[in-house]
Parts: C-alpha cells; sequence; structure tokens
C-alpha cells in the first residue's frame, strides 16, 4: 500500500512538473529575436585572464553607461573587485545596471547586493518566480552574458565573473572559453536585447528607452548577426550551420546532450563526407552532465566523428564552425536546456578570415586534447552507466 502511495505521487509530481514547463513556457516565454546583419569589428578571448583586463579596462574608462548581464556572479575576490569597481563608477554618475540569473547568480549574497544599490548601481534579478509557474520560472533561466559600454563597446560570450574562471578553482583548473569583444553598428543590438531583458525583469515589458542606431560602415569589419533565443528556435540555427558544413564541421560544447535531429544531421554530415570535430571536457562542473553525453558519443564515434576531451581543466567554449563559410560564438552550451529552456544569445559570424581564426584556437586546443575511443567508452563502469541512464532521463533539465 505505502509503495502505491509513493508511487502515485511521484507520478503526479512528475505530471505537475511537465504541465508547469509546457504551459508556463507558453504563457511567459518572451519573444525570440533574430537581428539584422550587421557590420562589426571582433576580438576573441579565449583566456580568462585576458578577457577581464580587457573588460574591466573598458569598464574604468566609460563616460555614459555601464550595462552588464551575466549568468553568473560569485562572492569571491574576483567577483569583489568587479562589485568596487561598477561603484566607482556609479560614484562618478556613469549609468550602471547589472542584471544576473536568480539562480546562477546565487551566491551573490544580500550583504554585496545592498553594497552595489547603496552606491548607486542599479540592480536586479532577471527572472522573477510567478505562480503557478513556478518550476517553469526557476528553469527557464537568463544565461545570456551580454556587457555593453557607453554603447560603443559590447562583450558576449561564455565567461562568467568568479574564480574559476581564471583557473583558480584547484578542482577544474584550467578554464578555456569563447568571448567576443564587439565595436560597430553591432552593439546596437546588444543594447537593445540587454534593454528588453531590463524592462522585462523590472515587469515593465512595455518599457522602451531608446537605443542611437549608430550607423558605423566600413569594409575592413566583419559581417554579423546576433540571435536572441528563448527555446524554440535555437535547434533550427544549429541545424543549418551543421547542414552548412561541406568539409569540415566542428562543435566546442561544455555540455553535449544533443536532441535527435541534431544527432541526425551530424550523422548525416559525416555520411556525405565531412569531417566532424567535438570537443568536451574531460572533467564536469556539474553533476550527471558528463554522464549525459555517453548516450550520444558511441554511435558518434563509430561514425567516424573525431570527439576530443580537454584534459587540462574544464572546456567551457561554446563554438561552432562550418568550414569557413559560418561561425557561431556565444552563450548556447549544445544541450536541450540551452535549446528548450534558457534564454540565450549567439554571434553568428560570416567573414572567412576571422572564422579561419576561430578555427587555428579550435585546432591549436584540440591538439593537446586526448581523441575519445570506444575501448574507453567500453571501459566504464556499471556505476558510470548507471549515472548515464538516469542522466538521460533528466536530460531536459540538466
Amino acid at each position: 500500500m505505502l509503495a502505491t502511495v509513493i508511487i502515485l505521487i511521484v507520478i503526479l509530481i512528475v505530471a505537475w512538473f511537465a504541465i508547469d514547463l509546457g504551459v508556463g513556457k507558453k504563457e511567459l516565454m518572451q519573444k525570440e529575436r533574430t537581428f539584422p546583419m550587421r557590420q562589426a569589428s571582433l576580438k576573441l578571448f579565449t583566456d580568462g585572464t585576458k578577457f577581464y583586463n580587457d573588460l574591466f579596462k573598458s569598464i574604468e574608462q566609460a563616460k555614459h553607461s555601464i550595462h552588464i548581464s551575466f549568468y553568473i556572479v560569485k562572492n569571491d575576490e574576483v567577483s569583489k573587485k568587479f562589485v568596487d569597481l561598477l561603484c566607482e563608477k556609479a560614484n562618478q554618475q556613469v549609468d550602471v545596471r547589472l542584471l544576473v540569473d536568480r539562480i546562477g547568480s546565487i551566491k551573490l549574497n544580500r550583504k554585496m547586493r545592498k553594497h552595489l544599490l547603496a552606491c548607486g548601481v542599479k540592480f536586479s534579478f532577471s527572472r522573477r518566480l510567478k505562480f503557478p509557474y513556478l518550476f517553469y520560472t526557476i528553469n527557464a533561466r537568463n544565461h545570456r552574458k551580454m556587457t555593453i559600454i557607453d554603447q560603443s563597446i559590447g562583450y558576449i560570450g561564455g565567461f562568467n565573473i568568479g574564480q574559476e574562471y581564471l583557473g583558480l578553482d584547484p578542482t577544474l583548473g584550467t578554464w578555456k572559453d569563447y568571448h567576443l569583444k564587439v565595436t560597430g553598428e553591432a552593439v546596437n543590438d546588444l543594447q537593445t536585447q540587454f534593454l528588453r531583458d531590463w524592462s522585462s525583469s523590472m515587469n515593465d515589458e512595455e518599457q522602451h528607452e531608446e537605443v542611437i542606431d549608430r550607423q558605423i560602415k566600413d569594409p575592413s569589419m566583419q559581417i554579423v548577426q546576433f540571435r536572441s533565443t528563448e527555446g524554440v528556435s535555437l535547434e533550427d540555427h544549429f541545424l543549418h550551420i551543421i547542414n552548412e558544413a561541406k568539409n569540415e564541421l566542428c562543435i566546442g560544447t561544455p555540455y553535449f546532450i544533443p536532441t535527435e535531429s541534431l544527432m541526425a544531421a551530424i550523422l548525416e554530415a559525416r555520411k556525405r563526407g565531412v569531417t566532424v570535430y567535438i570537443l568536451i571536457p574531460m572533467r564536469a562542473d556539474h553533476p550527471l552532465v558528463r554522464d549525459a553525453a555517453f548516450s550520444y558519443l558511441p554511435a558518434l564515434v563509430e561514425a567516424g566523428c573525431q570527439i576530443h576531451q580537454f584534459y587540462y581543466g574544464f572546456y567551457h567554449g561554446k563554438v561552432m564552425i562550418a568550414d569557413e563559410r559560418i561561425c557561431d560564438v556565444g552563450t548556447a552550451n549544445f544541450d536541450k536546456r540551452s535549446l528548450f529552456l534558457n534564454g540565450e544569445i549567439n554571434c553568428f559570424i560570416f567573414d572567412p578570415v576571422f572564422i579561419k581564426h576561430v578555427k587555428e584556437t579550435f585546432h591549436t586546443c584540440l591538439h593537446d586534447c586526448p581523441l575519445l575511443s570506444l575501448s574507453d567508452i567500453k571501459k566504464r563502469t556499471w556505476f558510470d552507466k548507471f549515472k548515464q541512464g538516469v542522466a538521460t532521463f533528466i536530460s531536459p533539465l540538466l
């Protein structure tokens, strides 16, 4: 009798979660947006120290506005330096706004938040919990990482704010990521997206602040396009990149949990002779996410895909490259959470010279990472396989 009651309770909870997610997404999901093709000058960062030095310098030099959205801001020495810098600029009458995800930035404690507000920094959590869709609003997180300085300099990519991004976490070790610095007219679109997210966090989605449309035409700049997604169209964007590949497809991601359609597209790319490289971390920063990947890796290895594991630390880059035709660097992982739940923003790049540069950094990293073989997969213990089964079942929420 007790077992029956427990089973019924579990079924009811699962049903409630499913209804909450489905109806909540339909009722509360923000609109997705594909921005126009734009000109931009791009700089790629793969090292946390170099990225922070450049970002903090840009913040220090800001004259009018500093608008920042991160998924994670922690409570450590790096985060305190970041917070103090924002306070310093707010004291200089610069319009400073910091938007963080409620779950991702759970370690940004009340004391630090009060300090920010006392200094004049405008602070908000990006997603408010809304009854009755509590499960959906907890899980549909703002995973975008954007900074816009004086509406003339933008940053977008995988880095957050914390010591591990400098390789200072002894468990995770060296941190490898991808982050873009953007100048030119494309910064308009980052500003527009930030203001939309900010207004939403204020429960004032009708509030529209002016974004100066700076038309900067320079033939030396790259052609880019930002795509902001909320769990609907990202899979189609990824499929487009995979289907564009004629010779080589590169996928770098910390979490490899594809859909059936994405798996089929990768396997079809192999059938038409495309060389496929997939780079994933050997270590895991979250429980079960690495185990979930092993449900998909055997079929890819058997098809001839070259799957490399980042050995020296943690690989957090989010990058896709199809030949030198199209490249994606952004905030979205190659997993179901990014595909169907999170708010993400990705930069699609169409400049062959810059794409070649990104590809070179990818292959440099790939060169030092061991290749995964079928024998490696078969060596996994029964406990690893048990975790893999659990991870596969809950993969949409990992």
